[in-house]
């Protein structure tokens, strides 16, 4: 698997991640070993987590899979902290939590630091300066090694990265992830151009468009997918509308001249978007999961890439775009 800086750090990554967000919920214990011996087979060494996923389980048995594997020193390894769900606050990136969140992320995890550690949300009731401090702390310690952010607009992303580029000895933000795909390009109005002045590199989830990009849905919803079911509907129907029907059937009909499956398409060119290192892939079997790796072999003619921007296009407007705006 070819090999991208991990944003301004000296550390490279494969440009396919894993995502294990499904990883003790739909997708079991087997799954997960099948997951993770063909991505470290495929090269891949990215791997991707969060504190909350399955209520720790997804850290839990990550842990347990890389002492098995003994592929700690080849692997890096991304967890998050900050989510809150089903509570009323919802995020909490105070000081407190988010080093109390660390300790329980690698005792779960069974590791004596991380590679990767990432705000998973903006948190509107705590200073940044304080959420900076605990990142600065973390890393101090030795417990972290980098740090990046996640889910925050363009403002909060330049205001994070600048206050800690001007503090001496503190730790840069390296990355950002964020939702981007053919289906969802809002990044490319503030997150994009933001990321390039600050030298911080993007991890697209759900690549794929919530599965909707796959074209399983194109004619029927299969009755074992995220779309069939209650507790996960509503996060599939977002793109359930003509705009995204328009852009399903053009990738499509690319993937059919290209000899590929629609999500090796739609793989391949949200991996190579300006800025992006990997996009993190969160399949919920292993035959997905190999699916998806098949896209590492796909290079996007100039022209499919080109019509596939232009039935995607996002709206730009002002203030980031128009007469005001020079690119």
């Amino acid at each position: 698997m070819q090999q991208r800086p991990l944003g301004n750090s000296g550390i490279r990554v494969g440009r396919l991640a894993l995502g294990t967000m499904n990883w003790g919920r739909t997708t079991d214990e087997y799954e997960a070993r099948d997951q993770l011996a063909a991505f470290l087979d495929a090269g891949g060494t990215l791997i991707d987590t969060a504190d909350v996923y399955s209520e720790g389980v997804s850290e839990q048995l990550l842990g347990t899979l890389i002492e098995e594997f003994e592929c700690r020193d080849s692997i890096v390894l991304a967890t998050k902290a900050v989510s809150l769900p089903n509570t009323e606050r919802r995020f909490n990136a105070s000081r407190g939590h988010l080093l109390d969140a660390l300790d329980r992320s690698l005792k779960r995890l069974n590791v004596d630091h991380i590679d990767l550690w990432q705000m998973h949300a903006w948190d509107s009731y705590t200073p940044l300066e304080e959420t900076l401090s605990a990142i600065d702390s973390a890393v101090a310690s030795g417990r972290v090694r980098y740090a990046g952010i996640s889910n925050y607009s363009g403002w909060q992303s330049a205001r994070a990265c600048t206050m800690q580029q001007l503090k001496p000895d503190s730790a840069p933000l390296i990355t950002t992830q964020m939702e981007y795909s053919l289906l969802e390009r809002g990044v490319e109005r503030e997150i994009v151009p933001a990321a390039k002045s600050l030298g911080i590199g993007i991890l697209p989830w759900s690549p794929l468009g919530r599965g909707v990009l796959t074209g399983k849905y194109r004619h029927s919803i299969p009755i074992d997918s995220r779309g069939a079911s209650s507790d996960t509907s509503a996060f599939v129907n977002l793109y359930s509308d003509e705009r995204a029907k328009r852009i399903v059937d053009a990738l499509a009909t690319a993937a059919q001249g290209l000899d590929a499956s629609p999500a090796e398409v739609a793989l391949a060119w949200v991996r190579d978007r300006p800025g992006v290192i990997a996009p993190i892939l969160g399949a919920r079997t292993n035959a997905q999961l190999l699916l998806a790796l098949g896209s590492e072999e796909l290079e996007l003619p100039e022209e499919i890439t080109a019509a596939l921007d232009d039935i995607s296009d996002p709206h730009m407007a002002y203030p980031e775009s128009g007469w005001a705006q020079r690119r």
